[in-house]
């Protein structure tokens, strides 16, 4: 395995109408894939130790592989300061991790093999109904259509 390196992914447009980029941390396999280190925020369709190929300079990737995480995305209108360990605890005890933290956004990664009810439940009760919070997943649905993409019947199916 090579060393950790940065690579910019395309996560879409902004308001003004011109493409942005996501900076992600991967590992370089010896296959020449990329494995992602951790969750992105925007981009779409990832979640970390997923393996991707990528195209330098155009932002632009093919997803090889996915590896059974869950991209999970809470946003706040307000601060997350004490809202963050609450939840990221709840997290934890289910096998997940905190990827990012900004002052409005959290992102994690958690495997499927969790069951989306527990992770649905965890993360409902935390947000509750306040309107101040909300959660949605990164990979789960398809960009253009909303269709759950369901790459995870391959990695939940006994062998």
């Amino acid at each position: 395995m090579k060393s950790l390196q940065v690579v910019e992914l395309f996560a879409g447009m902004n308001a003004a109408g011109e493409p942005f980029v996501e900076k992600l941390p991967v590992r370089e396999l010896e296959s020449g894939e990329l494995q992602l280190v951790r969750s992105p925020a925007f981009v779409k369709g990832l979640a970390s130790g997923d393996l991707i190929r990528f195209t330098p300079g155009a932002g632009e990737f093919e997803l090889v592989q996915h590896s059974g995480n869950l991209s999970i995305r809470v946003f706040s209108r307000g601060n997350l300061e004490g809202f963050a360990d609450q939840l990221t605890a709840g997290i934890e005890k289910l096998g997940g991790e905190l990827d990012l933290e900004t002052p409005r956004m959290l992102v994690y990664s958690i495997h499927v093999s969790c069951g989306f009810a527990a992770i649905e439940q965890l993360l409902d009760d935390a947000v509750g109904l306040s309107g101040e919070h909300a959660w949605m997943y990164g990979n789960v649905y398809h960009p253009e259509d909303g269709t759950p993409l369901n790459w995870w019947q391959s990695v939940l199916k006994p062998e």
